[in-house]
């Protein structure tokens, strides 16, 4: 490898490094937010080691915020990206294409995860679940929450000239930021 494919392959990582960093600073965010004293401790799921952000127990509504806050930071980054850069896609910007790449791909691992209610007990999608509703909700229907706006966000990278793709993709964030009403409450 040549120093400049080298170069792209650092900066398209740093991209990536960045869509964490601003995920995970969601949750450190409104935790600090609700007084609810953030930290971090270590975690090991499937012998791959790795870190959760952490804090005091809170009401349910406000344990949804927290979990929901990096997906919501995802889908901000996202929007950004491809309304500022509908032809991202096409460009040289491997940094960019980093952050996507981590923000749709994490999208698609919490998918997965909810839908085959797999990895650890600390994991966002059963957090933001068990917070709806008056004794939570399957975890599954959060799964699917999560996928929407990743998938209508990829078509959308491939797709730019597909308005109502973008429209769609804006539609499902608004209704996972609006699963917040629901939060602690029976469905009506």
């Amino acid at each position: 490898m040549n120093a400049a494919a080298a170069l792209l392959v650092v900066r398209f990582l740093a991209g990536g490094v960045t869509g964490l960093t601003v995920h995970e600073s969601g949750h450190v965010l409104t935790s600090a937010m609700f007084s609810a004293h953030p930290g971090t401790r270590p975690i090991n799921y499937a012998g791959i080691p790795f870190f959760t952000v952490t804090h005091n127990q809170v009401s349910r509504k406000k344990e949804f915020v927290i979990s929901s806050a990096g997906l919501w930071m995802q889908h901000a980054g996202s929007e950004w990206l491809l309304t500022a850069r509908p032809n991202l896609r096409h460009e040289s910007a491997p940094f960019l294409k980093g952050m996507f790449v981590f923000n749709t791909a994490t999208s698609a691992v919490y998918t997965a995860a909810a839908l085959g209610r797999l990895g650890p007990l600390e994991r966002d999608t059963l957090g933001m679940a068990t917070s709806l509703g008056r004794a939570g909700w399957r975890e599954p229907v959060v799964g699917i929450f999560v996928a929407a706006p990743a998938a209508l966000d990829v078509y959308r990278y491939f797709r730019p000239d597909q308005k109502w793709a973008a429209w769609a993709s804006r539609g499902t964030k608004a209704a996972f930021m609006a699963l917040v009403l629901f939060a602690g409450r029976p469905v009506p």
